[in-house]
């Protein structure tokens, strides 16, 4: 190392399986941003699911063996950060609660909380980022997903950095931190309560009128953008990282999570 020169940081990216397996675009917008706010991205090819489905199930057998799994891909890194609000709350805040009564997984557990952030979250408020590559000309709207609101406390950050984004205009739509009826399981089991908890959320965006929907949650906007799609609607999601990165080559996100959902 050149002598008068700070190491960049080390971190590691979790991808998520939705955005692995349904939009790796948010993976490699996610790396641009972290690589021009100076941090080494580190991906572990050992990384798999942060165990939420089953932690939110009942299955804490599976939930921590998937929890060890993904302490043991991270090891050695500066930070761990993901762009999912709830799988970066799974990391951070359910690990330790989810190791409790052993002392020593617990301990580790809570020393890699430490470290675990979400996405907007690290950028604004560890790396103090003001500027960002993306651009982008028209309106658009945010929508608070539950888990990066309610539970890291994620609000102003996105817009900070939308507020960088050059031709962009952000209109706030009513209810945006209200729930978009996703919720994983949530709207498997209460199909009936997610969708009408999406169409109320469909009835806001509309209202705001925006060329596109942004969230830095996939699968709220999954169900979002299925619930658009299928009432015929032009207006487009993306993930809130494609469009501060100005990764914009994939089409905008059109697939429904509400199986059978009308």
């Amino acid at each position: 190392m050149t002598e008068g020169y700070a190491r960049r940081p080390r971190v590691g990216l979790f991808v998520t399986c939705l955005v692995d397996l349904m939009r790796p675009s948010v993976g490699f917008a996610a790396a641009r941003l972290l690589d021009a706010a100076g941090c080494e991205v580190v991906v572990p090819r050992a990384q798999t699911c942060c165990g939420q489905p089953a932690y939110n199930s009942g299955d804490a057998r599976s939930a921590k063996a998937l929890a060890s799994q993904t302490m043991r891909a991270f090891e050695g890194l500066d930070y761990v950060v993901a762009p999912s609000g709830s799988c970066a709350a799974m990391l951070k805040l359910h690990y330790p609660r989810l190791m409790a009564g052993d002392e020593e997984a617990e301990q580790r557990a809570r020393a890699f909380a430490e470290r675990v952030h979400e996405l907007v979250s690290f950028l604004v408020d560890v790396r103090g980022v003001t500027s960002v590559p993306g651009s982008f000309a028209g309106r658009v709207t945010y929508h608070d997903g539950c888990s990066g609101l309610r539970e890291l406390k994620i609000k102003q950050q996105p817009r900070r950095l939308l507020a960088a984004v050059s031709g962009l205009e952000l209109v706030e739509m009513p209810g945006t931190e209200t729930c978009c009826g996703f919720g994983g399981l949530f709207a498997v089991k209460f199909p009936d309560i997610s969708n009408a908890m999406v169409s109320a959320k469909i009835s806001n965006i509309a209202t705001a009128a925006p060329d596109l929907v942004l969230a830095g949650e996939f699968g709220c906007l999954l169900n979002v953008a299925g619930k658009l799609s299928r009432q015929g609607s032009p207006i487009a999601c993306r993930h809130v990282a494609e469009v501060l990165a100005g990764e914009m080559s994939e089409p905008p996100i059109a697939h429904s999570a509400s199986r059978g959902v009308p």
